[in-house]
């Protein structure tokens, strides 16, 4: 409003209607997965977090663009010398979006919900060190924990901990009603999702009076779209090959960052003949890497050899570890009572590297006498039959949580690795404050999940976004799979 305030105090109409035609306050941004839901606290699809995250759901902390984690709902914390007592100042004046007061009450019901006994929170296991919450007074709470966990404030950051309220959990999955400076609209199912400015908003005003977000599943379509000026932003753009022609037009910018998406062939450890490590390493060394960066992504994309992301300063890279090397996954194979191979099936969700980078390993697997029946599932299938029913061989999924080894310590995780070993390591890891100790743990934990070649470990997905040149604030990286509009605007 200040902008069109200040036009009319010294401006005749004509110039106030041009100067509000060139202002434009909308957005809309493609992405390629449309939410199964809207609720971020029981799902495991980072694509509710692509729309949501800091849009419409905000935690005590945040991340920001870097990777940082900053104050959210909770503008302060302390924390306790033994580490079991963190005690969080809550933000003044905050409200839901449907008018509610936020307080300690709402980030009870939050945390307690992620721990209850019928929580569908995807990322429960990373909370189950909070024993207790105490309300102490309406902006103020205690969170105890049963043992010190170095990762808490980053772990609260994570869109599984969004503060949700009550009062409007009950519709949160088809109405989601959150804190953030943008209220949620409409949802055309299949089609898009219209968030709206919240001018009750308790930080800073966003630029924005509005955004939709359109889901675009198939890669030629999401390029004619971009193409057309039919939208504003593509975020995650699913044909890396197009790229260089988007850069060579001045109508649009390209963004390439890094992400937190570790791509792996993921392999179910307990069954048959996946649970025999050697057939394990075998797959791995049946793996060109490159071929599937340069075949699936276009050469966008940085191998790795363990679930860790090469830009974190703990990196180690085992990429050699596991190199491609067919005669020697073809030895394995027989060593293993495979002189002939076997047959298995690969889960392929929509993503782009998931269905082309399947093609491309299930040929590579071939070689070596390993035949994969491949299944393209959507995403409710995936998390319904692989996820949650555990019912696969091989599939293919980026991890895009961020700093998420820890997820290897869960033997009921979907994978289903079981390493007594690796639990302890993690455990210590999750008690251990001092740098030094937790660099030197990391290091191990990256060595024992190659050592035992849990998975196929593939690429460090890139986060290429292609966007109308005038568009400013977006974010390069995706330190957490989100699309943050609050500081995006268009260019005078």
């Amino acid at each position: 409003m200040f902008h069109l305030r200040h036009l009319l105090l010294g401006a005749s109409t004509a110039a106030l209607m041009a100067g509000a035609a060139v202002a434009k306050d909308d957005i809309t941004v493609a992405l390629q997965l449309e939410p199964p839901h809207m609720d971020p606290t029981s799902a495991a699809a980072g694509a509710i977090d692509s729309v949501l995250y800091s849009n419409v759901f905000e935690g005590l902390t945040r991340f920001m663009s870097d990777g940082s984690v900053v104050p959210g709902l909770a503008e302060s914390w302390e924390i306790s010398e033994d580490g079991l007592t963190y005690t969080f100042k809550l933000r003044e004046g905050v409200t839901f979006h449907d008018g509610t007061t936020m307080d300690a009450e709402d980030v009870k019901f939050s945390l307690d919900r992620i721990g209850a006994e019928d929580s569908a929170n995807a990322q429960k296991a990373l909370y189950t060190a909070i024993s207790d919450v105490t309300v102490i007074d309406p902006m103020t709470v205690e969170v105890k924990l049963s043992e010190p966990n170095g990762s808490m404030i980053f772990n609260l950051a994570w869109g599984d901990a969004v503060i949700v309220a009550p009062e409007s959990i009950e519709n949160i999955k088809q109405a989601p009603v959150g804190t953030g400076a943008f209220k949620f609209g409409s949802w055309t199912q299949g089609d898009k999702v219209e968030l709206v400015r919240n001018d009750a908003y308790w930080g800073e005003a966003p630029a924005l009076a509005s955004a939709t977000f359109k889901f675009i599943s198939d890669p030629t379509a999401a390029f004619a779209a971009v193409m057309a000026e039919d939208v504003d932003v593509f975020a995650g753009f699913p044909a890396p090959e197009n790229l260089p022609q988007f850069e060579a037009d001045p109508r649009f910018q390209v963004l390439v960052g890094s992400t937190e998406g570790e791509t792996i062939l993921s392999t179910n450890n307990k069954i048959a003949p996946f649970d025999n490590v050697k057939v394990r390493e075998a797959l791995a060394h049946a793996i060109d890497r490159q071929a599937i960066i340069d075949g699936a992504m276009f050469g966008l994309g940085t191998p790795i050899g363990t679930h860790f992301a090469p830009h974190n300063p703990d990196y180690v890279d085992l990429t050699a570890q596991s190199n491609y090397d067919t005669e020697k996954a073809k030895a394995l194979l027989a060593e293993a009572g495979f002189p002939d191979g076997f047959e298995t099936t690969l889960d392929l969700p929509p993503p782009s590297y998931a269905r082309r980078g399947g093609e491309i390993i299930a040929a590579q697997l071939a070689q070596v006498g390993i035949k994969a029946e491949i299944r393209n599932v959507e995403w409710a299938q995936w998390l319904e039959t692989v996820f949650k029913g555990k019912n696969f061989g091989l599939t293919i999924v980026s991890h895009t949580e961020p700093m998420d080894i820890g997820i290897y310590a869960n033997p009921d995780y979907y994978f289903q690795y079981d390493n007594p070993a690796f639990q302890e390591l993690i455990a210590t890891l999750n008690v251990t404050a001092d740098p030094a100790e937790r660099t030197a743990m990391l290091k191990e934990a990256q060595q024992i999940i190659a050592d035992d070649y849990v998975n196929g470990y593939l690429f460090q997905l890139a986060a290429p976004t292609v966007a109308k040149a005038g568009v400013q604030g977006l974010w390069a990286d995706a330190p957490t799979q989100a699309a943050d509009l609050t500081g995006v605007s268009w260019a005078e």
